[in-house]
């Protein structure tokens, strides 16, 4: 998967060194932080939180529970609604979603209620003495989930708890999609996504058979002969292209693939490093791989978009997060032409300075260029079309080249559901992925139960 970097030195430091990078970026709560911070929140009627929550978690009622020391019941109000509660405590954008709301923002101590530390608190001190999930009676239906990512382990557990039974087909070795190869290890560490979906799998009733990829050794057509139902979780499987001359140098890669050697690797001092690198984007995936890539040993990690800091869809939160890393955040400038050495391989890239024009994004004639050994692409993801190439499948209606669902997750191919990042509404968060599941399994089980 490296072979674009294999040039270049592998990282300096001791593999203790560099494990100690990479531990959480934010210390978990006490007993008694947990404690003074559930007292802080007002148990809001109609709660702002819990309304702009994407998996309409019960945010006072679990924090409630902490606060009366009922760490128990707090996770089980979490995991009712979001059974991937305990990773996106760690990697939900909470600044812009429930935090962002809470009321405590508007008074006297201006500062929100930490629902993201105390979701995080109660889901990882919850001893549960049996698994809060039981198995509803077997229906005698089964249903495939294609991708094992949040979405179609959501779905998969809704339904099994619904007495459906469940196989998932997973391209890769390991389930968890995301969490597991695409989230920053500073973020979600050692294993605690596999943690996670082990917790999931107790329920019963769900069977996963990994690396099956649709399209190669999985057809969407023996899956819809074979099943009650079809979910379709498949995320976004290839990146974006810059369109550049060279955009195949040795030295240039996506940064998902580096972000996924890295979530795996066992020794960190085997992964090449630059000293010297460029990140392109905008959004969270950028800042990832620009703060890894630092605190790997890279001495310069410059991120570049071609709009203004105010425009990037990382937050502000994530953007403070790189410059504390020392990552140079340089905008208004994009990608005109990659510059390679005599050997061929990339030396740099050469960007033309942008402005804005009436609301258009125009070149001023200016370029910079900035020296690096390594160019990594973070500027989006897009369905990899060899996963939709089987007959049946071209039959599903697109929509900004992603899967068109209605509002039930319906594909336009009768007994096909979709939700996650390949549908045409998603917002590539790994909440709103879990609710896309949940949504959809619920409309499967109705969907079943009218047919009988």
């Amino acid at each position: 998967m490296l072979e674009a970097l294999k040039h270049l030195p592998q990282a300096e430091e001791s593999q203790e060194t560099l494990r100690s990078h990479f531990t959480d970026l934010n210390p978990a709560l006490n007993k008694r932080q947990a404690a003074i911070e559930s007292d802080r929140c007002l148990y809001c009627y109609d709660a702002p939180c819990t309304r702009i929550c994407p998996s309409e978690i019960d945010v006072p009622s679990f924090i409630q529970n902490i606060a009366v020391g009922n760490i128990n019941g707090a996770a089980k109000v979490i995991l009712d609604q979001n059974i991937l509660g305990a990773s996106c405590s760690r990697v939900c954008p909470t600044e812009i979603l429930c935090e962002h709301a809470c009321v405590r923002n508007h008074d006297a101590e201006g500062a929100p209620v930490k629902i993201g530390l105390l979701q995080r608190f109660a889901l990882d001190n919850a001893k549960f003495e049996q698994h809060p999930f039981q198995r509803a009676a077997s229906t005698g239906k089964k249903i495939a989930i294609v991708g094992g990512g949040p979405a179609g382990l959501s779905c998969a557990h809704r339904l099994a708890t619904l007495g459906h039974d469940v196989v998932i087909f997973e391209a890769k070795e390991k389930s968890g999609g995301l969490n597991e190869y695409g989230i920053a290890k500073y973020k979600l560490t050692e294993d605690s996504a596999q943690r996670e979906v082990e917790f999931l799998l107790q329920i019963g009733g769900i069977t996963v058979k990994h690396e099956q990829v649709l399209g190669q050794n999985l057809h969407l057509a023996d899956l819809r002969r074979d099943y009650d139902a079809v979910f379709l979780g498949l995320g976004l499987g290839a990146s974006r292209q810059l369109g550049l001359t060279g955009e195949d140098a040795p030295g240039l890669m996506a940064a998902v693939d580096y972000i996924a050697e890295l979530r795996q690797a066992e020794d960190l001092t085997k992964l090449p490093v630059p000293k010297q690198c460029v990140v392109i984007g905008a959004g969270n995936t950028a800042i990832d791989m620009a703060v890894q890539i630092a605190r790997l040993g890279a001495e310069q990690v410059t991120l570049v978009y071609r709009r203004g800091a105010e425009h990037m869809s990382a937050t502000h939160h994530e953007q403070d997060i790189a410059k504390a890393n020392q990552v140079r955040i340089v905008t208004w400038v994009q990608p005109q032409e990659v510059l390679r050495d005599a050997e061929g391989k990339v030396s740099g890239m050469r960007f033309a300075r942008t402005k804005e024009v009436g609301g258009k994004l125009q070149a001023s004639g200016a370029t910079i260029d900035i020296p690096a050994q390594a160019v990594f692409k973070a500027i989006g993801q897009c369905m990899d079309n060899s996963s939709l190439a089987d007959d049946l499948a071209k039959d599903l209606q697109k929509q900004n080249d992603k899967i068109h669902v209605d509002a039930h997750y319906r594909t336009s191919v009768s007994g096909i559901y979709a939700g996650g990042d390949c549908i045409a509404d998603g917002q590539d968060l790994t909440v709103q992925a879990v609710q896309h599941g949940k949504l959809a399994a619920l409309a499967i089980d109705n969907d079943l139960k009218a047919k009988v």
